[in-house]
């Protein structure tokens, strides 16, 4: 099954792009399960080849395999959880959890089993939260940066593209899709709207 995870990077003055920011009316501090893509800067191949349907990792791949892992290691403070992930060629999926924790008590509007519902929720005209530390921005800058510092010893051009996509997963079939998608992308990376031939480190 295909899913439509939103606007993927576009060109813009020659470089890729991501269109869409965070959600303006949408706490990312929020417990609440959310499904991350992130590319690598113009969709170079930095992290393996796939073979036979399987991704091959390379140095740099089993670099953001063990930092995206890291990640739930060194964060206890934000009672993270660490669902379907998945390290391709040029870009990265994953669907990861953030539990109700000292940071999100006061703002928290979750239904059980911690998948944001957002069936009642009306955009205000604004972003009214602002910039904030412990949200789901703040675990990806921390694990684009540490991959950044380690792959960089090997690959010095090494770059990731600037933003990166969320979504925010609503309900358990929603969960479920998702879980599929990232799990099948390898085995559909033929097809798959990354896979620029040519674009090698």
């Amino acid at each position: 099954q295909e899913y439509n995870f939103g606007p993927m990077p576009q060109k813009f003055k020659g470089k890729y792009r991501i269109q869409s920011a965070r959600a303006q009316w949408w706490d990312y501090a929020k417990n609440g399960s959310y499904f991350v893509t992130l590319c690598t800067q113009n969709r170079k191949h930095f992290f393996g080849t796939i073979s036979n349907g399987k991704m091959e990792l390379n140095e740099i791949g089993e670099i953001v395999d063990r930092e995206w892992k890291r990640t739930f290691a060194i964060r206890p403070d934000m009672n993270l959880w660490m669902d379907e992930f998945v390290v391709m060629p040029n870009h990265f999926h994953a669907i990861i959890g953030i539990g109700v924790n000292k940071y999100n008590m006061e703002t928290n509007v979750v239904e059980a089993q911690c998948i944001a519902p957002l069936q009642h929720l009306q955009p205000p005209p604004k972003n009214k939260f602002g910039p904030q530390s412990k949200n789901l921005a703040s675990i990806i800058r921390g694990f684009k940066s540490a991959v950044t510092i380690h792959a960089r010893k090997t690959i010095p051009h090494f770059a990731w593209q600037p933003r990166f996509h969320d979504h925010i997963i609503r309900d358990k079939k929603s969960l479920k899709n998702i879980r599929q998608y990232i799990f099948y992308n390898p085995a559909k990376w033929h097809r798959d709207r990354n896979n620029d031939n040519g674009l090698w480190i």
